[in-house]
């Protein structure tokens, strides 16, 4: 049985919107979650996202009987965490258990310490968001994001500083540098 994620909020749970980030934070997982806040608080947008999620993991399951899973908003979580980590699940084990902002995200409450997340419920949840799943997952959101920067149907500009230095450096180039010479180390009189 798979849920995109719970209606009803546990005791002490805060809502994704209402999740406040250090925004002096240089570390990347306040932006990384920050992203998700916001695909969370776009209706239309995370309406696709669920719908796409729903039907391409598992398809042959049926979704309504059994165990509850994880939801797919964990899933989706978990699985952004460790891509845009480049994180192992090992890590993302730690994350999910001890790191307090991206438990709130999960939707645990300071009150349920207790509910830690397995490393082989993470492995085999996280590993159903194929490569395939993922290139769709990033053309919606990547269009949502478009959306969100353009204004009207004006084209999407950006701007790039670049300049070209012309180099010439070949394979192994200590081989050119020549002995130091004694002579050029001769001092001269004044």
């Amino acid at each position: 049985m798979r849920i995109v994620r719970n209606r009803q909020m546990e005791l002490g749970e805060i809502d994704v919107s209402q999740i406040k980030f250090d925004l002096r934070s240089r570390d990347d997982i306040p932006k990384i979650l920050r992203g998700l806040q916001h695909l969370y608080m776009d209706e239309a947008l995370r309406q696709k996202v669920f719908a796409l999620l729903e039907s391409d993991i598992a398809p042959k399951v049926n979704k309504h009987n059994g165990r509850p899973g994880m939801t797919l908003w964990s899933i989706l979580v978990c699985g952004v965490l460790r891509l845009d980590l480049n994180a192992d699940y090992d890590r993302l084990h730690e994350l999910v258990n001890q790191h307090r902002t991206l438990r709130a995200m999960l939707g645990h409450s300071l009150c349920d310490q207790d509910k830690e997340y397995v490393y082989q419920t993470l492995v085999d949840n996280v590993s159903l968001l194929t490569p395939e799943l993922l290139d769709k997952l990033s053309e919606i959101i990547v269009k949502g994001g478009h959306a969100l920067v353009k204004k009207g149907d004006a084209a999407l500009r950006g701007r790039c500083d670049s300049f070209v230095v012309e180099t010439n450096v070949h394979f192994p180039t200590d081989i050119n540098f020549r002995p130091p010479d004694p002579d050029d180390f001769k001092m001269t009189p004044i």
